[in-house]
């Protein structure tokens, strides 16, 4: 057993192939433009006046408003294995041990997105912690219709939208006669062909609940959140209380809505 010929990125690669194959935030929130150390940076785009044209035309410069977010996220994993160096020549079995990683840190990531639901504008929340929503199979792709509504009434672009359920919700949605009867949910938790009003169902048990357990489902287009996020280190090393050697890596990640009036919330009950 050794570690001398560990490769972070072969590691770091796999872990982060397989979190973006499952990973909700990966679907629904918009890339920063640029990383500079822990910090993530997007741009908005100022607006572009439209005149009325007289023979001469004038140029209105647009200028873009910098957005910037720390990582202030941190995150690691750590486990052991028999043999790194084994492991890493198979090739395949990288994958196995780097899934049960993946798929906790994207979890982890999903929630804290999907937490997020208090940045959303005023006029774009339906119910509340006092009175929720009680959704049933006869109301349920309603309200959900309402939230694209929403964001249409704020001019949202039709393209990119999501809402965000979880699986008591979509089989609420299954028993009605407007929406598919078997769904397939894909791995990254987007149901195969299914849209309501123009958006996108996406399936997620993180979705976030307040301290009555109400859920809140969200709808949003995807430049409502922004996130960013990267390895900042994996390494092995040999283990000295077990004949194992180990494996670590610190994932660091910021999140924050910078569009609220592209993000809606429903707050209900679901039974």
């Amino acid at each position: 057993m050794s570690v001398q010929s560990f490769i972070p990125s072969v590691w770091e690669s796999r872990l982060l192939t397989n979190f973006r194959k499952a990973s909700i935030a990966e679907v629904i929130t918009s890339k920063p433009v640029k990383i500079e150390g822990n910090k993530i940076i997007f741009n908005r785009a100022g607006a572009v006046a439209v005149k009325d044209y007289t023979g001469t035309i004038s140029w209105d410069d647009v200028n873009t408003t910098p957005v910037e977010l720390n990582m202030d996220q941190k995150k690691y994993f750590a486990f052991s294995v028999d043999d790194v160096d084994a492991i890493q020549a198979a090739g395949e079995l990288v994958d196995t041990h780097t899934s049960e990683a993946s798929s906790s840190l994207q979890e982890t990531v999903d929630k804290f997105i999907l937490g997020l639901y208090t940045g959303a504008h005023a006029d774009n929340v339906i119910g509340d912690d006092t009175t929720p929503v009680a959704l049933t199979k006869t109301n349920i792709y309603d309200n959900i219709v309402d939230l694209g509504t929403k964001l249409s009434k704020k001019k949202v672009p039709k393209s990119d939208r999501f809402v965000v359920i979880n699986a008591e919700a979509l089989g609420l949605l299954s028993k009605d006669d407007r929406f598919t009867k078997n769904p397939t949910v894909l791995e990254n938790g987007v149901v195969e062909g299914q849209r309501i009003n123009g958006l996108q169902v996406v399936v997620s048990e993180e979705i976030a609940t307040n301290v009555n357990g109400d859920y809140k489902i969200l709808a949003l287009h995807k430049s409502a959140i922004g996130h960013g996020k990267q390895l900042d280190k994996t390494e092995a090393m040999r283990l000295q209380d077990t004949m194992a050697d180990g494996v670590r890596g610190l994932m660091v990640y910021g999140s924050e809505v910078i569009r609220p009036e592209a993000l809606a919330v429903l707050t209900a009950t679901i039974g």
